[in-house]
């Protein structure tokens, strides 16, 4: 007994047993990433190895990979990409509330609101039929042509809003499954306490939607990442036009190479983080948490 009579336990050791079975797993562990390494390294080595020694090698290698040229295209890419990371941000900050109002549109069930659930369902039907560097082309080089008064006819402005309007209709799609995915004892509950259908949705249904669909929603900003090289198609001066114009001008594609580089460091870490968050989502559930 301590003192004032409490009882006092003394720190649990594992067992014989349960440290031998800890070292076999940790011998296992690096057993499997030594393993894992060998392959992925002999794998990689046998592909540079095929490619170097290839008969057209050095000739790609001056076409693709070229020092001297990367080093001279790096400047004006180097510029262009801000206007691709620029794109990026601004569109995001729109298609996420855009989604969000036409998924809940395309979800009431009010009969008053149904020229409203229609144009939902038309919208998202449509421009998710159509490729996106169709409407990039259409936009950009269609409204400044038309030559309205009081609207800009900057091309740049053109692509963003083509590649709001194409992605607010995938997102829309992505918040909808996730909206319904919420349970109906959900909105029962609510209804129960009280809340009126706007307030359900904005307080119980919208909050637990948002957050099933993080990970989706991700993957659609990875390929909206990419996607913004499109507006080079209307003569934008982003990263891959300032690539095209080096290359036509000097015969050699390393710029592309260089662009291709950029894209790749900018969408690796957004990849990693969702498939953090879809881990961290798994782990959650099968915890019973919410």
């Amino acid at each position: 007994m301590g003192p004032g009579g409490a009882g006092t336990t003394s720190p649990w050791t594992p067992s014989e047993h349960e440290l031998g079975r800890r070292d076999v797993r940790r011998r296992q562990r690096r057993r499997s990433l030594a393993v894992a390494t060998l392959t992925t390294l002999l794998v990689l080595g046998g592909l540079v190895a095929g490619l170097v020694t290839a008969p057209g090698w050095e000739r790609v290698q001056q076409t693709f990979f070229s020092w001297e040229d990367a080093r001279e295209s790096f400047p004006a890419i180097l510029d262009g990409i801000w206007l691709n990371i620029r794109l990026f941000l601004l569109c995001q900050l729109a298609i996420l509330p855009l989604g969000l109002l036409i998924a809940i549109a395309r979800g009431t069930r009010s009969p008053w609101l149904a020229p409203a659930r229609v144009a939902a369902v038309v919208y998202t039907d449509v421009v998710r039929g159509i490729p996106t560097i169709l409407l990039v082309v259409l936009l950009g080089f269609g409204v400044p042509a038309l030559q309205l008064q009081g609207l800009t006819n900057d091309r740049t402005f053109w692509a963003g809003v083509a590649l709001v309007i194409s992605y607010s209709a995938y997102v829309a799609e992505v918040f909808r499954a996730g909206i319904e995915s919420v349970h109906p004892s959900q909105v029962a509950s609510a209804r129960a306490l009280g809340l009126g259908h706007v307030a359900t949705l904005r307080h119980v249904v919208v909050p637990q939607a948002v957050r099933r669909v993080v990970p989706p929603l991700l993957n659609d900003f990875v390929s909206l990442q990419k996607d913004t090289a499109l507006v080079s198609a209307v003569g934008v001066l982003d990263a891959v036009f300032a690539a095209r114009d080096y290359s036509a001008f000097n015969f050699n594609y390393t710029p592309l190479v260089v662009v291709a580089a950029f894209f790749v460091v900018m969408t690796v870490p957004l990849a990693r983080l969702t498939d953090w968050l879809q881990r961290r989502l798994v782990e959650r559930e099968r915890a019973g948490l919410r």
